[in-house]
C-alpha cells in the first residue's frame, strides 16, 4: 500500500510540474557532469580518426622455434603462412603493450587523451584478471574515461569497435578509444607444434569519434556479429584447477588455466564457412557490394583460411591485407595491427572501403565495413 501511495504521489507531482527530490538529485548530477549528452541533429555514426600498433621487441623465427619443438620453417610457413612472431619478454606486460598502441593511435588522431570518454580493451590475456582497461586508460592520460575489458578472443577487436560505436551512435559519448591486444604466448604449450607455432603477441588501437550523417562519408558503415557456444571445445583456454578441501563441509577449486587447445580441422571448417557469410551480412547492412570493397582485412590466423575466404567472396588476394608472416596470430591484436601497417605503408587511402572480419574462440565471429577517413 505504501508503494502505491508513493507512486501516486510521484505521478501527481509530475502532472503538476513538480520534480521529486530523487529526480532532482539525478538531474543536478547529470547537469554537473563534465560530458553531458548534447542534442544532435541527424543520425550519429562513428568515424575512425586515428590508429596505432605495438609489438614486443623479441622476435622468434621459425628456424629458432625448430630448436625447441619438432618442426621446421617449411612445415610452418607452408601450412600457416607464418615465418616469425613477436613475444613478450619476462617482466613485460600486456597492459604496457596496449598502452603503447593506444598512445600511437591518439597521436595519429590529434585527439587529447583527456577528451576520451570511453576506453574498450579487447583482450583474453590481461595482466590482471579483473581487467586492464582502466590501468591502460590511466597510462595514456584518459583518466576521465569509462574503461572496461571485453573478451571475445580473436573476434575481440571487431566486437570492441561495434560496441563503442553504439555508444557514439546514441550520443552517449563523443570520443572512444578501442584497443585489441593479446599475449597468448603466456598460454601456449611450447611442446605442442600444432599450436605453439601459431601465436604471437601484439596490440593495435583506433580512436573513434561521433559524426553526424552528412558530414563526410567516412566511418563504420555496417556490421554483423555472431556467436555459438556449441563450438567451444574446438578452441579453448580452459581452467585447470584442483580440488582443495577447506573444511569438513566445503571444498574449493584452485589453480590456473591449461594451455590453449585447438581442433585445427574444425576451426578451419568453421572459419571458411562462417566468415564469408558474415562479411556478406555486413556488406548488405552497409549497402556496399563486394565489388566496391577496396580491401579485405581478415583476422590474421592462417593463410589458407584467408585464401579460401577471399575466393568465396570473389575478392582477389591482391586486395587482402596480410602481415601474418611477420606477426603470426596475435588474436584481438591482429586486425588493428595489420590495418595500421597498411595505413603507414600508404596502401589504405582516404575513402577506401575496408571489409574487416574476425573469428575465434567462443565460437565467435563478426564483420564490420568501414570507409577510411
Amino acid at each position: 500500500m505504501r508503494l502505491l501511495l508513493i507512486a501516486s504521489a510521484v505521478g501527481l507531482s509530475q502532472q503538476l510540474g513538480a520534480v521529486p527530490a530523487s529526480t532532482a538529485r539525478v538531474q543536478r548530477s547529470r547537469s554537473a557532469a563534465p560530458r553531458a549528452v548534447e542534442a544532435h541533429r541527424g543520425a550519429l555514426r562513428s568515424r575512425l580518426v586515428g590508429i596505432g600498433s605495438a609489438a614486443p621487441d623479441t622476435v622468434v623465427t621459425n628456424e629458432q622455434l625448430s630448436s625447441v619443438v619438432e618442426t621446421s620453417d617449411d612445415w610452418i610457413s607452408q601450412r600457416t603462412g607464418i615465418r616469425q612472431r613477436h613475444l613478450l619478454a619476462p617482466g613485460e606486460g600486456l597492459s604496457t603493450l596496449a598502452a603503447r598502441a593506444a598512445q600511437k593511435a591518439l597521436e595519429s588522431s590529434g585527439v587529447d587523451a583527456a577528451s576520451v570518454e570511453l576506453v574498450v580493451l579487447a583482450t583474453s590475456s590481461p595482466d590482471d584478471l579483473f581487467g586492464d582497461a582502466a590501468h591502460v586508460a590511466r597510462e595514456v592520460g584518459a583518466t576521465g574515461a569509462v574503461a572496461f575489458d571485453l573478451t571475445a578472443a580473436c573476434s575481440g577487436f571487431l566486437f570492441g569497435v561495434t560496441t563503442a560505436s553504439q555508444f557514439l551512435h546514441t550520443g552517449a559519448y563523443k570520443t572512444a578509444l578501442v584497443i585489441g591486444a593479446d599475449a597468448l604466448s603466456r598460454w601456449v604449450d611450447w611442446s605442442d607444434r600444432n599450436t605453439c607455432v601459431l601465436f604471437g603477441d601484439g596490440a593495435g588501437a583506433v580512436v573513434l569519434q561521433a559524426a553526424v550523417d552528412g558530414e563526410g562519408e567516412e566511418g563504420v558503415l555496417g556490421f554483423a556479429l555472431h556467436s555459438n557456444g556449441a563450438g567451444r571445445p574446438d578452441l579453448c583456454l580452459g581452467y585447470a584447477g584442483a580440488e582443495r578441501p577447506l573444511a569438513s563441509v566445503a571444498s574449493v577449486t584452485t589453480g590456473t588455466y591449461a594451455p590453449i587447445s585447438m581442433v585445427g580441422k574444425e576451426v578451419y571448417k568453421f572459419a571458411t564457412s562462417r566468415v564469408p557469410e558474415v562479411v556478406g551480412e555486413a556488406l548488405e547492412n552497409a549497402g556496399v557490394t563486394a565489388d566496391e570493397v577496396d580491401w579485405l582485412l581478415l583476422h590474421q590466423a592462417n593463410i589458407r583460411i584467408m585464401e579460401t575466404v577471399a575466393k568465396k567472396l570473389k575478392i582477389p588476394m591482391s586486395k587482402v591485407i596480410n602481415n601474418l608472416d611477420e606477426y603470426g596470430n596475435t588474436s584481438a591484436g591482429s586486425i588493428p595491427l595489420a590495418l595500421d601497417a597498411a595505413v603507414r605503408a600508404g596502401k589504405v587511402k582516404k575513402g577506401d572501403v575496408i571489409a574487416m572480419a574476425g573469428f575465434g574462440a567462443g565460437l565467435s565471429w563478426g564483420s564490420a565495413v568501414v570507409r577510411w577517413g
